[in-house]
């Protein structure tokens, strides 16, 4: 039997379950997710048929590009999803699960962009832009 993930934005306006794979994170770089959350993303993914939102009317949907849309708790502001307009997956911040999620962080992207206040020294493959090949759970 398949493991359910759940988890929430900050006042628990929004839920979300998810029954199946996880990918293991991507901490993204990039200046949009630096903007949006103050540092950079932390995020897994799950396919979209695995993924159940509660309280969707609660989302707002921004178009941070022409290519993705980024989803947000209009309550709270909690940042709780990434989705690219043409694919079946969405990814999720991995901040907003309840529980620990057992997946860890496996690769840097957009590291071009990183503020340069910090430094990335876990050894971890970065890349200055997307990675090579996206990862499907």
């Amino acid at each position: 039997m398949a493991e359910i993930h759940a988890g929430s934005c900050n006042c628990g306006q929004v839920t979300f379950s998810i029954k199946g794979n996880l990918r293991d994170i991507m901490a993204c770089h990039c200046s949009q997710c630096r903007k949006q959350s103050g540092l950079y993303f932390a995020a897994t993914e799950a396919k979209d048929a695995d993924l159940i939102i509660n309280g969707a009317e609660h989302i707002t949907w921004y178009s941070a590009s022409e290519a993705a849309k980024r989803g947000f708790c209009r309550t709270c502001g909690s940042t709780l999803f990434w989705k690219h307009n043409e694919l079946d997956r969405t990814s999720i911040l991995a901040g907003a699960f309840d529980r620990p999620i057992n997946v860890k962080i496996t690769e840097h992207i957009f590291c071009k962009d990183r503020s340069r206040f910090y430094d990335i020294s876990d050894g971890l493959p970065q890349y200055d832009g997307p990675p090579p090949i996206l990862k499907t759970p």
